[in-house]
């Protein structure tokens, strides 16, 4: 008799704007090094166009969903997005359900159940997963025969000379939620999660917009964070660990068993050294731990300087950041500073980066060309690691992989899940790579331009095939009032 698949996902689509700006270029412009650039960041970043914004890039990705999975619009009951990026303080997934139902009108086809849930979530880049974790929970209890639509979408910009400007990206990633999952299985039972607060570590508070100190080289409306960059690394390390070492925990199984066995490992990546950053930190937080080789420990301490007794009180260790930026401000250091040191020495060595590409190659080629996604970076990895894995005809039947995401202020979550039988049909229809193709690259003078709110020149670009901001509302009458609401349409 077959086993009875579990609560999951059986389907994925992908949408990114056309505008691109390669990072190569990038670095002629502002004088970085690609060198560094590429193997810390990635090859390219996507950038909204001016007729787009969050809604829009979320309603392209639920469309292609619908018509690539041939999903009865009927049957949908839950429609949830994840963003950081919402610009109404007061309604969120309805907007997109509002795009989607016209164009399915123009398409001829019926608009999604009147009886539909639209929820937003918002917790920085963890908004999206904590989405499709209340999604899997839905079809698991109440959902009947229906099923449930998340939409992780997000634009990930920072103001021109910062320290994160090469991480920018914008794009939306949905997925098909169904009571027996059709593409991979989610263990929720056994899934990690950790969280705490952090101050000012990733935020973006609304007073700073009226701060003349705030984004001094745009004359645009923006969305810059206020960031604190190593302060903040420190925090996804400590979050992701608590996180994963959760999910260990109701596993019952030791890291060193688990980083072996498991297929895959997708993180949260903002850029492509943090998920590595991850993993090595992880990997020696599972030998402090006793899990698997002491003796290569001791091995890895010598090298880096520092003792193995420093890194096992490390590893039992549970620091308050908040507690040091309140104390010291900008002078908080790194609280798993002997760790971090055995974690570089081990990015260094054959045997870890063997273990990387065993364990996280899928995917990542295709990934280092969409830029930080914000919500919609972790879906997007796991998406074009299983269409990568159909078309190289790669076996993931039941094969154990685990995604852990991460959203900044802080909290962090930790999945086990398996793909199941029948998966390749469902990782096909993703077109991940289909929707790549067709990019405009930017000038220098178009970048800017665009990234300032100033007038762009000599960019020949028609919507097609998409959403877009037809206009703006201006009517502020006690009778009527639309001032500042955006009207959609969908241009075939």
């Amino acid at each position: 008799m077959s086993e009875v698949a579990k609560p999951g996902v059986s389907g994925m689509s992908v949408y990114v704007p056309r505008l691109r700006v390669r990072l190569e270029d990038w670095c002629a412009w502002t004088g970085n090094s690609w060198d560094k650039i590429q193997a810390v960041v990635g090859h390219s970043f996507r950038v909204p166009a001016r007729h787009e914004n969050v809604y829009t890039m979320a309603a392209n990705a639920v469309l292609r969903l619908l018509r690539e999975y041939d999903i009865d619009p009927r049957n949908v009951g839950f429609l949830g997005l994840g963003t950081e990026s919402s610009t109404d303080n007061a309604a969120g997934a309805v907007i997109v359900r509002g795009m989607v139902d016209r164009a399915l009108d123009d398409l001829g086809k019926p608009r999604l159940s009147r009886h539909c849930e639209v929820p937003e979530f918002k917790h920085a880049c963890l908004g999206g997963i904590y989405a499709l974790k209340s999604a899997l929970r839905y079809v698991s209890c109440d959902a009947g025969d229906r099923v449930a639509i998340v939409v992780c979408a997000d634009v990930a910009e920072y103001e021109r000379g910062s320290t994160g400007e090469q991480t920018q990206g914008a794009g939306a990633v949905a997925l098909l939620v169904t009571r027996e999952a059709r593409m991979f299985e989610v263990d929720l039972a056994r899934s990690g999660t950790a969280s705490d607060y952090r101050g000012p570590d990733f935020r973006k508070p609304f007073a700073r917009h009226r701060n003349k100190a705030y984004a001094p080289n745009t004359m645009r409306m923006n969305d810059f964070p206020v960031f604190s960059g190593k302060y903040s690394t420190f925090s996804y390390l400590d979050e992701t660990v608590q996180a994963v070492e959760d999910m260990l925990r109701k596993l019952n199984v030791s890291a060193g068993k688990y980083y072996n066995s498991v297929h895959s490992l997708f993180f949260h990546r903002p850029y492509a050294l943090m998920p590595i950053q991850a993993m090595s930190f992880l990997y020696v937080r599972g030998l402090a731990r006793g899990d698997h080789h002491q003796d290569e420990l001791k091995t890895l301490c010598a090298q880096a300087g520092v003792s193995p007794e420093a890194v096992a009180r490390e590893a039992l260790s549970m620091p308050d950041l908040y507690a040091q930026v309140r104390e010291h401000g900008a002078a908080v250091t790194d609280p798993y500073e002997a760790t971090s040191a055995v974690a570089a020495v081990v990015r260094k060595q054959a045997t870890f980066r063997k273990l990387l590409e065993q364990k996280m190659s899928m995917g990542t080629a295709t990934v280092k060309d969409l830029g930080n996604l914000y919500s919609a970076a972790l879906p997007s990895w796991i998406a074009a690691g299983f269409e990568e894995a159909a078309q190289r005809g790669t076996d993931l039947t039941h094969r154990p992989m685990v995604a852990v995401g991460y959203g900044s202020g802080d909290a962090a979550e930790s999945w086990p899940f398996r793909a199941v039988p029948g998966w390749e049909a469902a990782a096909r229809c993703i077109k991940l790579q289909l929707s790549l193709d067709g990019a405009i690259d930017l000038t220098r003078a178009q970048y800017e331009a665009l990234h300032d709110g100033h007038e762009v020149i000599g960019l020949d670009y028609v919507p097609s095939g998409e959403f877009m901001i037809s206009h703006v509302g201006e009517s502020y009458e006690p009778a009527f009032q639309d001032l500042a609401i955006e009207y959609y349409k969908y241009v075939g």
